[in-house]
């Protein structure tokens, strides 16, 4: 395994160059997702997890008209599908948007869907308890992730790694047997995971420099549902490196591409702590054992 994933950052250094940063799990490259995908050679990626720029003005954006959304996202789509191996899967996180004289909440999940060769498997309903506070409409509380296949007959799926342990009957039987799996239940399609939260007496404790952060709970179930030890994750809009840490954790590797500066420092400092964190947690349970 370790001579394939050489060979595997082989091939992306030389096809992107010197990267942003890099450790043993990695690069992050300081580049425009789609310029620096089209380099990239067919199907090298075993699983890509994003969540882009949902066109509704946050500081990293600029609002485009939604036909032109639309079509920007159906570039940088096609370019994942064509780097994803056949077995391979691409996860979305996407939220809402509005469209003038229209619609107030549009799910974005309704507008990509359909665009591109991949296969819908199934949406995922994200549920969290923070968020925005309205008096004219319900406030909003979730977003959706689409799971893409590019072989719906042949795909990753560890449904074991991902059971939920929090079973409400976990000792209820039917004919003498246990009704449910010992080691947990599939977690469905609706997902309970808290978001990541700013601000006095409620940031959580994972938040960093960055308006828009995925939380490591939701990453780290994704990243093993969909892939498998040391296999290559793809983030092509990395953000604050949360996709990065979870891909450490979970020991697969990594490939980041973000066009801000300033998030690659901050997902580069964050990575940094964590990987030393590991490897001073892996020095102390080894001395235990000693």
């Amino acid at each position: 395994m370790q001579a394939q994933q050489e060979n595997i950052k082989a091939i992306v250094k030389k096809c992107l160059g010197k990267p942003y940063y890099e450790n043993e799990y990695g690069f992050i490259y300081n580049m425009d997702c789609l310029a620096a995908m089209k380099k990239l050679p067919e199907k090298i990626i075993d699983q890509t997890f994003t969540s882009p720029p949902y066109n509704i003005g946050k500081e990293y954006e600029t609002i485009m008209k939604i036909k032109d959304y639309i079509n920007w996202c159906k570039e940088w789509i096609a370019e994942i599908y064509r780097v994803t191996k056949c077995n391979g899967s691409f996860w979305l996180n996407v939220g809402y948007l509005s469209i003038p004289n229209k619609g107030k909440a549009i799910p974005i999940s309704y507008l990509l869907w359909d665009i591109s060769e991949f296969y819908l498997q199934q949406e995922i309903v994200w549920n969290y308890g923070a968020g925005v506070a309205a008096k004219n409409f319900l406030s909003p509380r979730n977003e959706k992730i689409l799971w893409f296949l590019k072989d719906y007959q042949d795909y990753t799926f560890n449904l074991d790694d991902i059971r939920d342990k929090d079973v409400k009957y976990p000792n209820q039987k039917k004919h003498g047997k246990l009704r449910c799996n010992s080691i947990g239940k599939n977690p469905s399609d609706v997902w309970q995971i808290a978001k990541v939260t700013s601000g006095f007496h409620r940031s959580s404790i994972e938040r960093v420099k960055h308006p828009a952060q995925t939380p490591r709970d939701l990453l780290d179930r994704v990243v093993l549902a969909g892939s498998n030890l040391g296999e290559l994750v793809l983030d092509p809009f990395m953000g604050s490196g949360s996709t990065f840490e979870s891909a450490i954790a979970q020991e697969r590797m990594f490939l980041g591409f973000e066009i801000n500066t300033d998030y690659c420092e901050v997902a580069v400092e964050r990575i940094e702590k964590f990987v030393y964190n590991k490897k001073l947690s892996e020095a102390q349970l080894s001395l235990s054992f000693a």
